[in-house]
């Protein structure tokens, strides 16, 4: 585990790349990430108030894996937490939140979110970009939801090699996205390889809003099947996707989820002391 220094579990940095016109949203400290009591709805409104007035912000959608993760790695939590919105993507986030004071918070699931905001953009003719995915499936992505909605506007498409790039390809993706003039650009290379991707681009991408959705780009273009909703609900999509990935994911849910619910039980623990202190 990478040594932390100066940014206690208890507190989340204060470094939020919230757009200064849009409505802010309030953070629930999850294990040192600030998670935003959000609905999708709140969400819609803060990326279309992101680009209209031309923005730049990114958007984490956070699982368990994702808070793990940050836990582990200071700069990787340093990079969620400066996002515009971090949002509860597993339902035990959402769960800490309503906890933690937040009632009305709801999961902001990323193949849902991304179905919303294209709903959306299919009326405001805000303009789309994918990137990541296997070859063929942003291409695939695209052309689903464009069927799916009508008028939806794709700025673009691109999968790239599942390795760091060079110097001069990296210049190249970025002129081309940009060239496209997208809104907003999907971003699916696998938490937490997109968000660091996400962090790294902000600055020379022209478009107001970048969010990582991983997952969403293989339920959207068929490539793997979606947990039934029932699963969803009940907290137990990550024994679906076990079940359907368990080479690549048995790690991911046998051993972090554990680990989320010690630390979590942990921070919890710590709160009631310093509360009866």
């Amino acid at each position: 585990m990478e040594e932390d220094r100066g940014l206690p579990v208890d507190t989340y940095t204060a470094m939020v790349n919230q757009p200064d016109n849009c409505a802010e949203i309030e953070r629930v400290n999850i294990l040192g990430v600030g998670v935003s009591a959000i609905r999708i709805p709140e969400t819609l409104e803060f990326i279309a108030c992101c680009i209209a007035r031309h923005q730049p912000t990114y958007i984490v959608v956070a699982s368990v894996h994702t808070i793990v993760s940050a836990y582990r790695r200071v700069a990787f939590r340093s990079l969620v937490n400066r996002a515009g919105l971090v949002t509860p993507d597993g339902m035990p986030l959402v769960l800490l939140c309503r906890r933690w004071g937040y009632p009305g918070t709801e999961r902001v699931y990323g193949p849902d979110l991304m179905l919303a905001v294209c709903e959306q953009a299919a009326r405001s003719g805000d303009r789309h970009f994918f990137y990541g995915g296997q070859p063929g499936v942003p291409e695939e992505v695209a052309r689903r939801l464009q069927e799916r909605f009508p008028g939806l506007p794709v700025a673009g498409t691109y999968s790239p090699p599942y390795r760091d790039l060079t110097p001069e390809e990296e210049e190249a993706v970025t002129s081309m996205i940009n060239d496209a003039q997208p809104d907003v650009v999907w971003v699916a290379l696998g938490s937490p390889r997109q968000e660091a991707w996400i962090a790294a681009h902000r600055d020379r991408l022209d478009a107001p809003v970048l969010i990582g959705v991983g997952y969403a780009f293989d339920i959207h273009s068929g490539r793997l099947p979606q947990a039934p909703r029932w699963m969803q609900r009940a907290a137990l999509e990550w024994l679906f996707r076990l079940w359907i990935e368990p080479r690549r994911l048995w790690k991911r849910y046998l051993v972090n989820n554990p680990l989320f619910v010690i630390l979590v039980i942990l921070q919890i623990l710590k709160r009631r002391l310093a509360c009866s202190e």
